[in-house]
This record gives C-alpha cells, sequence and structure tokens, in this order.
C-alpha cells in the first residue's frame, strides 16, 4: 500500500514512529479502497442476517405457545421482548433448540456439531437481539475497517465457534446462544491492537488500555449479575479474540520510503489461517472426547 509524504514525514525506524505509522495507515487504509469495497457490508448483512432469523424464531415461538392470529403473535413477542415470561419460556427454549441452539445432547448424542457454529446467530428476545447488535455496529463497522472483510469474517466466525465450545464444555447443561461470544472475540482482537499501537496514544496508551479493562469488566460483571448470560461464552470469545489478535490484528511495516506492508494480512498470513481453523477442529474434538467420558 502507498502512503503520503504527510503520512510519512519521518524514517520510522524508532518504536514510537513505526507505531505511529502502522496506526495512521491501518486507520486510513479503507479510504483508499472503492465502491461496495468501502462498505462496511459484512457486519450490515450480520445484523439483517440475525434480526431476520429472531423475526422467524419468535413467529415460531408464539405459534408453539398457541397464538394464531397476527394480533396475539405480535402480544405474545412483546410480551417477551424484554423478559422470558415463565409460560413462555419451554415452547421458546424448544424453537431455539430446533434452529440451532447450543444444546449438549444433540451434539453429543445426535451428532449435530454444526451446533458450535448456529448458536452465534440466534437471540431469544428483543431485547437480546438489540443490545448484541447495537455492540455490532458500533464495534464491528470500525473494526470491518481496519480489518478487511475477509479477514474480520474469518475472525468472527472463529472466535464465535470457540466461544460456543466454552460453553460446550464449561456449561454443559445450559441451552446457549447469540452473538456476544463472537462479540467478545472482536473486542479482544481489537485489544490487541491497541496494546500493539500503545505507542501511536499519549501516555503510551495507558488510558486507552485502562478503558478497555474498564469495558471489558462492566460487561463480563452484567454477565455475573443477570441470570442466563454464558459467561463461559464470553470468556472463551475474549481469550480467543487476543490470541488471534496477536497473530492477524494489522500491523504495518514500511518496504519502501511511500510503501507499507500489512505483515498481518491472510494474504500473508494464510498458512497460519489454515492452522488456526485446523487448530480449531482439533479443539472441538478434544471437547466431544472429554464432555463424552462424563456422558
Amino acid at each position: 500500500m502507498k502512503i503520503s509524504p504527510q503520512q510519512q514525514q519521518q524514517p520510522a525506524t524508532t518504536p514510537t514512529a513505526r507505531d505511529r505509522l502502522s496506526y495512521q495507515v491501518a486507520l486510513s487504509s479503507y479510504q483508499s479502497r472503492h465502491g461496495l469495497d468501502k462498505v462496511a457490508w459484512v457486519t450490515w448483512l450480520l445484523v439483517l442476517g440475525m434480526s431476520l432469523l429472531w423475526m422467524l424464531t419468535a413467529y415460531k415461538a408464539a405459534l408453539a405457545a398457541g397464538a394464531h392470529s397476527w394480533q396475539t403473535i405480535l402480544t405474545h413477542v412483546w410480551t417477551n421482548a424484554i423478559s422470558i415470561q415463565p409460560a413462555d419460556d419451554a415452547s421458546l427454549t424448544q424453537v431455539l433448540i430446533d434452529y440451532g441452539a447450543k444444546y449438549n445432547p444433540a451434539i453429543v448424542q445426535q451428532h449435530e456439531y454444526w451446533r458450535f457454529l448456529t448458536p452465534m446467530f440466534l437471540h431469544a428476545n428483543l431485547l437480546h437481539l438489540g443490545l448484541n447488535m447495537l455492540n455490532l455496529l458500533m464495534l464491528g463497522i470500525f473494526l470491518e475497517r481496519l480489518l478487511g472483510h475477509t479477514r474480520y469474517l474469518f475472525l468472527y466466525i472463529i472466535t464465535g465457534i470457540i466461544s460456543v465450545l466454552a460453553s460446550f464444555y464449561f456449561a454443559p447443561e445450559e441451552v446457549s446462544l447469540g452473538a456476544s461470544g463472537a462479540i467478545f472475540g472482536l473486542v479482544g482482537v481489537f485489544s490487541i491492537f491497541v496494546i500493539t499501537h500503545r505507542r501511536a496514544f499519549p501516555f503510551g496508551g495507558l488510558f486507552s488500555i485502562l478503558y478497555l479493562i474498564v469495558i471489558i469488566g462492566i460487561n463480563l460483571g452484567v454477565g455475573f449479575m443477570i441470570t442466563n448470560v454464558d459467561n463461559y461464552a464470553h470468556f472463551g470469545g475474549l481469550i480467543s479474540g487476543c490470541l488471534l489478535g496477536l497473530w492477524f490484528s494489522p500491523l504495518y511495516r514500511s518496504s519502501s520510503p511511500y510503501t507499507v506492508v500489512d505483515r498481518h494480512s491472510l494474504a500473508k498470513r494464510w498458512p497460519l489461517a489454515l492452522l488456526t481453523i485446523l487448530g480449531t477442529l482439533i479443539l472441538t474434538v478434544i471437547s466431544l472426547y472429554l464432555i463424552g467420558t462424563k456422558v
């Protein structure tokens, strides 16, 4: 990627100068793209797809609870929009299981391994969907511009799967679903990007890092205070996001006076991306074996 003379005002020979150059280029790289490539379309498609899927499962749950007219269906959806009513919990849970929620008996006994992927696209009610989609839009649009479409989707899917694996192993009795594990994965990736480029921030990035710690702590703390929140999935997503961020978060270095190269791009790190996929499969097999010995 070519850079302007303003971005390369002095040779990036010191760690601080290299970090500042990499940070500036990473934030502005999307501006050189054209057309649809400049739009965070993966994030918008994820939000649209998950919203439509919630509408479908909410409709099916209303039918399962005995609603038949559009008025009774909408009443059922609105009644459960913020808090699932005890009378509707069983029918909603069964619908979500049917559509792919993490449900250990189905995974272990019926070998429905696709359930390691599908839970990150499902949501229980309107509040659950709204909070996750708001977080995804706020962070996802920025990160998709930073990472590029393919790398962004790759990290979202892998950290999402690992978050489901964490829930599968550490919370085997819980029915789990939601995009929050993958969103925590994106938070982990961004945290590593900030830490890697800490010299580009005032005071060595101290306040930025402390801000991330506070935000992560608050979100995990809320999970401990509110029932039915799967913090194991959150931890799994966050830890895997931090690890993958070390390998795949943008890191630009000069290859000539006015040219920089992202050393962590998928084009350069595709063997590591393949190893990541293989490692995720191995982790899945190990989890299945360990859980299987307990059944």
